[in-house]
């Protein structure tokens, strides 16, 4: 029944999404190079043909090169939303391609909708202005009281912590048709939310002082991204690319939390996310790619073993693991993905398990008039096989943009064993195979209540309402609350003048 939910829900936001572009005739959008005929150029180079935008950015988590002239014109503020013509030589482009806009940059070698917004600061370098720089973050400082209607069931807790992170990113071009991308992202989670990470009701994967983490979210390595990627521009409509990450991201599963603006406002980690993206920070990782025009096709070879709890380290580089990823991007407010991966003995305390991880997402971003009034949401499926035993997850989550005011939610329904909730149940012969269900909603607003230097600082709440299935209730109660107030900053969101 959970699965015909899901699959009506899926079928209802694509169809909802193509009618909005459909009717949205009065409004420029960005668009990606593939859907532009270019005017004839005299200019012997591949390069991005003039397009208009009026909701030129990215996402939280990506970034791109933009060339002197473009630049000019670009500032982090919360005016209304202007026009940008990129020029074919220098300009504003995907990390990965010199033909797409830079708004389509996932974290890793994903993609977003063309029309997702983008919160970061941009510069070039100073005389030539050849390469371009760009850096976003997100820091939340809140409190966060777990399971508060149960006092005397699991998963109780209450604390004052930080979870956050921040990515720089340098890009120029090299030639008349390749691209050069470095990317740095670093997370002080070992500090401010500490080696065992922030409590989280109902969350597992990895493992601290050889325990698996349960009802906590492990905190990210301090060096959670280190990459360098080179594409080649054949044509306007097909492109090629190589990406190395030593951590980086292989080609599985949709952007990562982080990433996605439709997660932008919600300080938590999914409980889908060892299902969906958790291999976004993996210790050796090496990806291939190709695109024509609108989709894009990319295998990997990658390091299984999840992050150790060593922090502030370098894992030792495997390579035992594959991935592939097909991704399409038929409408400027749409972004599908499908993925498989075999996982190499992903976690410490099961060696010898393996994980095989099959993803598909859709991913939905639209834009309503002028200034920062947007709506992002995300569907994602994943599924976990290992020792004949399918687990699945499902995760739905909207964010709604209006002005200073936003208003997000967020729905997972999740399998997890008995033995990976470490539940003491008697009786259970096979607590690996034993599956029990979690539904979680949540809702949470926000109020940006200061802006000054491009910086944002907002002010939130959210209360997550979790339904356990029967045989949780006696260890978490029958409907556990969750609740937390925070300060998020952020840069302000890019925009033209």
């Amino acid at each position: 029944m959970k699965i015909i939910l899901f699959t009506l829900l899926l079928a209802l936001s694509v169809s909802l999404a193509v009618a909005q572009h459909e009717q949205h005739t009065g409004h420029k959008m960005t668009m990606s190079a593939d859907t532009v005929r270019p005017k004839k150029a005299a200019v012997p180079n591949v390069g991005t043909p003039k397009i208009q935008m009026n909701h030129s950015g990215m996402n939280h988590g990506t970034m791109g090169g933009m060339g002197q002239e473009a630049m000019a014109g670009m500032s982090s503020t919360n005016d209304a939303m202007g026009s940008i013509t990129f020029s074919p030589m220098g300009s504003m482009s995907h990390a990965l391609s010199r033909n797409l806009p830079m708004n389509r940059n996932g974290s890793g070698t994903s993609w977003m909708p063309d029309k997702t917004p983008m919160y970061a600061y941009m510069a070039h370098s100073p005389g030539d202005g050849k390469w371009m720089y760009m850096l976003h973050y997100s820091v939340f400082l809140r409190h966060t009281n777990q399971n508060f209607t149960n006092s005397d069931k699991r998963g109780r807790e209450a604390r004052i912590d930080a979870p956050n992170w921040a990515m720089g990113m340098a890009q120029r071009t090299v030639g008349k048709k390749g691209l050069v991308t470095a990317k740095l992202m670093m997370s002080l989670d070992p500090l401010t939310v500490g080696n065992g990470g922030y409590p989280l009701l109902f969350q597992t994967g990895e493992s601290y002082r050889g325990e698996p983490l349960v009802d906590r979210q492990h905190p990210h390595d301090l060096f959670s991204e280190l990459s360098v990627s080179y594409s080649h521009a054949f044509t306007r409509d097909a492109d090629a690319f190589v990406y190395v990450g030593y951590p980086g991201e292989p080609a599985l599963g949709a952007p990562a939390f982080m990433h996605r603006m439709s997660s932008f406002n919600n300080p938590d980690s999914p409980l889908s996310h060892h299902w969906i993206d958790a291999t976004h920070i993996t210790f050796g990782v090496a990806t291939a790619g190709f695109r024509y025009k609108i989709a894009k096709i990319e295998f990997s070879q990658f390091t299984g073993r999840e992050p150790d709890e060593f922090r502030y380290n370098f894992d030792k580089p495997r390579f035992d693991s594959y991935s592939y990823r097909l991704s399409v991007n038929p409408t400027p407010g749409l972004a599908f993905q499908v993925s498989q991966g075999l996982i190499n003995s992903p976690e410490a305390v099961h060696p010898n398990e393996n994980v095989r991880r099959t993803t598909a997402s859709v991913l939905h971003s639209t834009s309503f008039g002028a200034g920062d009034r947007y709506m992002t949401s995300s569907l994602i499926w994943g599924m976990n096989s290992h020792d004949g035993v399918n687990e699945n997850a499902y995760l739905a989550e909207t964010s709604l943009q209006l002005g200073r005011l936003a208003l997000y939610g967020r729905y997972e329904n999740v399998m997890k064993s008995v033995e990976e909730l470490a539940l003491p149940i008697a009786g259970v012969a096979n607590p690996e195979r034993t599956l029990v269900n979690v539904d979680n909603l949540t809702l949470g607003t926000n109020w940006r209540f200061m802006h000054m230097a491009n910086t944002d600082l907002a002010v939130g709440t959210q209360l997550t309402v979790s339904l356990p299935g029967q045989a949780l209730r006696p260890f978490y109660g029958n409907t556990p609350l969750s609740g937390q107030i925070y300060l998020r900053l952020t840069p302000a969101l890019l925009v033209a003048r």
